[in-house]
């Protein structure tokens, strides 16, 4: 929310004692003065009022996961392993995953509890490429590279999907990369074709590529860096 907001949320402080207070400089974020009450802060930063702590802030959490397959991306499942119960890190109630993937999908996975940083990552506004390494039971069809760049027509949404890159590596093997995140979207579009699709696997999302150095079921912290490019 807003600075002022946040201020004016204090006991005894009114919308306007919080823009008094922030006029003379005694508010500090993350150790730094600020006299705008339109800065936005979020449960990450550390605020500060004449040195007095109000909020110490949380740490910000990322990870990157090699999703392995029949594991559901959910955080709680009654019947099957989650992709949270393959994390052995405290309070992971408060962490989402940033862009799901079926249960037998398998590769990249972030799971993070920052959520604005994971709608930049995730929403279609950001046209972040995510790639996927595609198996299907039948030949492909050269005519998909063109198809997927034109766009396929969903007659259950009526829309028309954003145009997408196939590059073919064998007789029965691709790489995809959709700029959306439609439900079942690979699978539908190679169903187009009546091909189905018998493995998937996410390989990117955006900038952030899947560690090769990671097993499937295995994670670790993204790097400062990884984290700077969304």
């Amino acid at each position: 929310m807003r600075l002022d907001r946040f201020l004016a949320k204090l006991p005894h402080c009114s919308h306007r004692q919080a823009r008094l207070l922030l006029a003379s400089g005694r508010a500090a974020v993350n150790g730094e003065t600020v006299c705008d009450g339109t800065h936005e802060v979020r449960v990450f930063d550390r605020i500060e009022l004449d040195g007095d702590v109000l909020q110490a802030g949380k740490p910000a959490r990322f990870f990157m996961l090699n999703k392995p397959a029949g594991c559901v991306s959910a955080t709680a499942d009654p019947q099957h392993p989650t992709v949270l119960d393959l994390l052995n890190e405290p309070d992971k109630d408060e962490l989402h995953i940033a862009g799901r993937l079926d249960f037998n999908t398998t590769g990249l996975m972030i799971i993070t509890n920052d959520g604005l940083w994971s709608r930049r990552l995730t929403q279609p506004e950001s046209l972040l490429g995510k790639t996927y390494l595609v198996e299907t039971e039948d030949l492909i069809d050269p005519s998909c590279v063109d198809r997927f760049a034109q766009g396929l027509y969903f007659r259950f949404e009526n829309l028309t999907t954003l145009p997408a890159e196939l590059e073919l590596l064998d007789a029965r093997k691709a790489r995809l990369t959709l700029h959306e995140g439609r439900y079942h979207q690979v699978k539908r579009m190679f169903g187009h074709f009546n091909n189905k699709v018998t493995a998937l696997h996410r390989e990117r999302m955006g900038p952030l590529l899947l560690d090769p150095a990671l097993s499937p079921g295995q994670y670790r912290h993204l790097t400062q860096e990884e984290i700077e490019q969304i």
